[in-house]
């Protein structure tokens, strides 16, 4: 079958120093955003103001108040303080479910075999003889550990970095658009290098660890991986259902009451709900976005892994080929960092219209690159041709499949992203017909914002369908797997600009908090607008991988669980099968309830603070935000619990006492209306946000017939935002990591389910 080029030598050298790579850069994109000083000292001197020789708006306008410096900072610290406190009493309660659970997988796994220290023979080979499952299932254990941690690392990092960054985007707003924009996005991309270099070092390092046990037996070896993709979703469900009842729950009470009924702004200091808001979009944007994508990542990698340990690369213990994932990713760092000085480096914005468009090249750029990328790595490092496992059977491929396979992946992302941007943004008719339906109301908004939700599912689904088709075709489950990849490939560009929109939405909201001029708020207004696109195009790619990723890991589950086929018309998969569908609509349902009921209690607090706290409304008292920041924090740590608890003990409860067909069912449902779910909710609460910033930016002739803002119709496009909040920073979001989890988990524990599982049709 031919050996790579590519020699095991060099690539155990390329991987860690890619990510070495990686890790180095986001350290000097930080360092570069630590250049803003949050003091007004540097820029009392006259001619080199700010150190830079920039000059101020203030001082342009003739004001010179260096007061606005320290109030800056002293949101930013409140902000900071409130978005830490929510984190590590959120990680309290995750840290005891963390070892409850790799308790759970040590006993289940290392019961398939009564406990046995003996060696076995392979699953898949039974000539071979591979390490014994209490191995596999301590290494599982480890794996599953190794990969929680680094998940919350990631999701912590991103939010010090997000708090860090917020305040001194809002003053380099004050020397212009450009400069301000440059902070925001280089702080994006602190996390998203970061993270993804994290992500692949930690996974690496990882597998040369347990080669020294594991030695030949590979097949054991990445099996026991799989925790590792495990570990990451799980604590991103947490960080994604616990952060998006916190933002929104803050976010629906400080727009209820602060905009409908008191009739001030947005992010206005007098509301008690401010700084919960601006904490809430750090917890739930930032650090629930940032251990998500860790989680695909991590999950789309396990499964390509463990396909291909039981095919040619495996079986002939090509070290190179095997770790094709991983090069994958360490190309799309070195591509990302070149992609990334598109926007800082290589071309400056002078105007608030080159935001947008900059941002768009980012995905553009970074998707053309890569595709040289792949088409380079896949040939130095797979073989011409070789063998891939497909349920039973090793199909032949070629290494021009695979990297059509790969491509199919990265190239349907930019298409999703695309598409979810022209359902989500204001510049295209989709969204202007949302914000003119607001003349007759709040009811006709609702009704043209689920009907947008609804049609935006139907090119991305497409896109999806083809990419699995395409990929399946070329490389069985494999293909599935690296086109997943693919999709993801371009991870840390993708976070740069998903993390760029909460920093500059907090940066608006510390404009607004300090009484800075009405010029700086409208270059962080419009910072923020191009942010709110970047986050639905994030959450689009988020879903796009999310399916194939389930698709991916469903397959290695029928593999492992050795099923041979997976048919719908016998009862036990049927069963599966529609129950499965029905969980992303019970899940949704506990999610929105979940921030309904936070979201009241924030609006009887910011009610009760308005009419008992004397001269609150006139601005010359302060509110009680730590009250509003405890709300929060209390209902969404609450709240979390139980929707967390069915996806992970779904998977449980149905293996054990139904079996693994029935379980196929359930993973087959859950992925097909999940992932309609997820697209549909996260859209129409992205257009229905920008319908309402349409009408109160007054651009156009159209925008200014329907506001301005406390008008009628500005009142239903509020009405219409606050109810799609939940839904695209709540529900849809966190779809994508329910059909991602439940998936990895029947993986990790096949063994166990296929030996002990199906009680109940054992007894009768």
């Amino acid at each position: 079958m031919g050996e790579a080029l590519l020699s095991e030598f060099a690539t155990e050298i390329f991987v860690p120093v890619c990510a070495v790579i990686g890790i180095a850069f986001s350290l000097v994109q930080w360092v570069l955003v630590s250049r803003v000083k949050l003091t007004s000292e540097r820029h009392a001197s006259g001619s080199n103001k700010n150190g830079y020789g920039d000059s101020l708006i203030e001082e342009e306008e003739g004001l010179n108040d260096h007061n606005v410096v320290t109030k800056c900072a002293e949101i930013q610290n409140a902000i900071s303080e409130g978005a830490t406190s929510f984190l590590f009493t959120e990680y309290q309660y995750v840290g005891v479910f963390m070892i409850g659970f790799a308790i759970l997988i040590f006993l289940f796994l290392g019961s398939v075999e009564g406990f046995s220290t003996k060696s076995q023979p392979c699953t898949y080979d039974k000539e071979n003889i591979c390490k014994p499952a209490l191995g596999t299932a301590l290494f599982s254990t480890i794996s599953f550990l190794l990969g929680a941690i680094t998940s919350v690392l990631s999701g912590f990092l991103g939010m010090k970095i997000a708090t860090y960054a917020n305040a001194r985007t809002t003053l380099e707003a004050r020397k212009g658009v450009g400069k301000a924009f440059i902070v925001a996005f280089r702080s994006g991309a602190v996390m998203g290098f970061l993270l993804a270099a994290n992500g692949l070092l930690v996974l690496y390092v990882a597998i040369n660890l347990f080669k020294l046990y594991y030695g030949d037996d590979w097949e054991g070896l990445f099996e026991a991986i799989t925790g590792y993709g495990l570990g990451g979703s799980s604590m991103a469900l947490f960080g994604r259902v616990g952060g998006g009842i916190y933002t929104k729950a803050a976010d629906v009470g400080a727009d209820l009451v602060g905009k409908v009924e008191r009739n001030i702004p947005e992010d206005d200091p007098r509301n008690p709900a401010v700084i919960a808001d601006n904490v809430g979009d750090n917890v739930g944007d930032i650090a629930g976005m940032g251990s998500d994508l860790f989680g695909s990542y991590a999950e789309s990698s396990c499964a390509a892994l463990v396909v291909a340990s039981i095919s040619s690369f495996g079986v002939n213990h090509d070290f190179t080929a095997m770790l094709y994932p991983l090069l994958i990713s360490s190309v799309g760092i070195l591509v990302c960092l070149i992609t990334t000085l598109f926007a800082t480096d290589f071309f400056e914005i002078n105007g608030v219209n080159e935001i947008e468009p900059a941002l768009k090249k980012q995905l553009i750029i970074s998707t053309v690159i890569m595709t040289v990328g792949i088409a380079f790595v896949t040939w130095i490092g797979v073989p011409s041709s070789f063998t891939i496992y497909n349920f039973g059977d090793q199909k032949v491929v070629k290494n021009w499949q695979l990297f059509l396979c790969v491509g199919v992946g990265l190239w349907a992302g930019l298409i999703i992203g695309f598409v979810t941007e022209y359902y989500t943004i204001n510049a295209y008719s989709p969204v202007q017909d949302v914000a003119d339906s607001c003349r007759t109301g709040a009811a006709t908004n609702v009704i043209f914002g689920l009907a947008l939700g609804y049609k935006s599912v139907i090119i991305p689904i497409f896109a999806i369908a083809i990419s699995i088709f395409v990929s399946f075709s070329f490389a069985a489950m494999y293909g599935i797997a690296v086109a997943a990849l693919g999709m993801l490939s371009t991870i840390a560009t993708g976070l740069a600009i998903d993390a760029y929109g909460p920093i500059s939405d907090n940066a608006g909201g510390i404009a607004e908090m300090a009484g800075m001029s009405h010029r700086i708020r409208e270059r962080t207004d419009a910072l923020d607008a191009a942010g709110n696109t970047t986050a639905a195009i994030g959450k689009g790619f988020a879903i796009g991988s999310a399916a194939l990723v389930s698709l991916a890991l469903f397959g290695a589950f029928v593999s492992r669980a050795a099923i041979t086929t997976v048919d719908v018309l016998t009862p036990k998969v049927f069963i599966g099968l529609i129950v499965g569908a029905m969980l992303p609509y019970w899940f949704s349902a506990m999610t929105m309830k979940s921030v309904g009921s936070a979201a009241l209690k924030m609006v009887e607090e910011v009610r009760r603070q308005f009419n008992t706290i004397p001269g609150l409304m006139e601005g010359h008292a302060k509110p009680d935000y730590a009250t509003c920041v405890k709300i929060s924090t209390d209902a969404s740590i609450k709240e979390m619990i139980p929707p967390g608890a069915l996806v992970m003990l779904t998977p449980l409860i149905v293996g054990i006492f139904f079996g693994v067909e029935t379980l196929a069912g359930v993973l087959a449902g859950a992925l097909v209306s999940g992932v309609q779910i997820a697209i549909s909710a996260s859209n129409t609460g992205g257009a229905w946000d920008n319908a309402k910033k349409y009408i109160e930016a007054g651009a156009s002739e159209h925008a200014r017939t329907l506001g301005p803002k406390g008008s009628d119709p500005h009142k239903a496009a509020v009405i219409g935002d606050t109810v799609g909040d939940p839904l695209k920073d709540t529900s849809g979001p966190s779809l994508n990591i329910l059909i991602k989890l439940m998936a990895v988990e029947s993986l990790v524990f096949a063994p166990f389910f296929a030996t002990h599982g199906g009680l109940l049709f054992k007894i009768f």
